[in-house]
């Protein structure tokens, strides 16, 4: 794939090879397969929304691999510094189950994979193009040493070629423990301009962790981040700034399947900066295309184009002719 003179975004971390099982995996039931991966699911999302976005990680020499690439490329995401690993590691794998209601369990198979070899010599090259915003997860730090220093490279380089960081916390407690999250995510969380963390992360990447919401926000931002926005799941969500505090409800939609949601309403707050929105507008096609993620089953299937944006405005059981 040719590469654009310059992305809107650029996503770093690792794509899996997701087996979805209708109920308990020790039961044999029935899985499907799809990608899944909190950066790609974002620049799958930008990519419908209009914008030129591109991710940049390793998968294996395998059929997964392969999957992932070709997913990737139908849904218009850049793959020009994506890379299939040289030294044989296999692609991650991760299986996700429905086990009592609405509640999902997932369990990892990564250790050792393709995506957790990054290194910064694959990502530094791809900001050399040029990009609007680079897009960094907590979750590919956790994979490994050379991983947790490429998004500390990505987010420097960017930083000295005057390229917005956007660092979302997306703390996973299977990878690594909160003091050892924090001591790696507080330096990373230094270099963003936009903050994104659900209300229970916030401490981890605040220089005031043991105050309140508000006290640990008005630390990050005192710090030199331009904003912070927090997700509250089912109430809302909330932007802060020097300016003050903007919040807005959730989208109200049938929930089918919540994985994936808080990445959708990135891909949405991040479309929304890139068109120069303000603040209340950029949380609102931000919850959109959240209620979007979570009216589907999957991480990223649902996720809407910039036609799509206004169905959710049209009256319940409307019949769009």
């Amino acid at each position: 794939m040719t590469a654009p003179s310059c992305l809107d975004v650029l996503t770093i971390g690792e794509t899996m090879a997701a087996l979805r099982a209708d109920g308990a995996i020790r039961l044999g039931s029935a899985m499907t397969l799809s990608p899944a991966g909190a950066e790609s699911t974002v620049a799958i999302g930008l990519a419908r929304l209009g914008h030129r976005a591109g991710w940049v990680g390793r998968v294996g020499a395998d059929e997964f691999g392969e999957l992932i690439l070709r997913t990737l490329r139908a849904e218009g995401v850049d793959l020009t510094h994506a890379r299939v690993d040289p030294d044989g590691r296999p692609t991650g794998v991760m299986a996700r189950e429905h086990r009592v209601g609405s509640l999902i369990r997932v369990s990892y198979h990564r250790s050792g994979s393709a995506g957790s070899a990054l290194e910064p010599g694959d990502v530094l090259p791809a900001l050399e193009g040029g990009a609007r915003i680079l897009h960094l997860t907590g979750i590919t730090p956790a994979l490994s040493p050379s991983a947790a220093e490429a998004v500390r490279a990505a987010a420097r380089r960017a930083r000295e070629l005057g390229v917005r960081v956007s660092f979302d916390v997306n703390y996973r407690s299977r990878l690594w423990s909160p003091e050892r999250a924090r001591d790696v995510l507080l330096p990373l969380a230094e270099l963003a301009d936009v903050l994104i963390a659900s209300s229970d992360e916030l401490h981890l990447v605040s220089p005031n962790p043991a105050s309140d919401e508000a006290g640990a926000a008005a630390a990050i931002l005192a710090r030199g981040t331009r904003e912070v926005v927090l997700t509250r799941g089912g109430d809302g969500a909330s932007v802060i700034t020097a300016e003050g505090t903007m919040s807005v409800p959730v989208r109200l939609v049938p929930v089918v399947d919540v994985v994936g949601a808080g990445d959708a309403f990135v891909a949405g707050y991040l479309s929304a900066l890139l068109d120069d929105l303000p603040v209340e507008d950029r949380l609102h096609r931000a919850a959109t295309t959240g209620a979007f993620a979570v009216a589907t089953a999957g991480d990223w299937e649902g996720l809407p184009t910039r036609a799509d944006l206004a169905l959710l405005d049209e009256p319940s059981g409307s019949t769009v002719r």
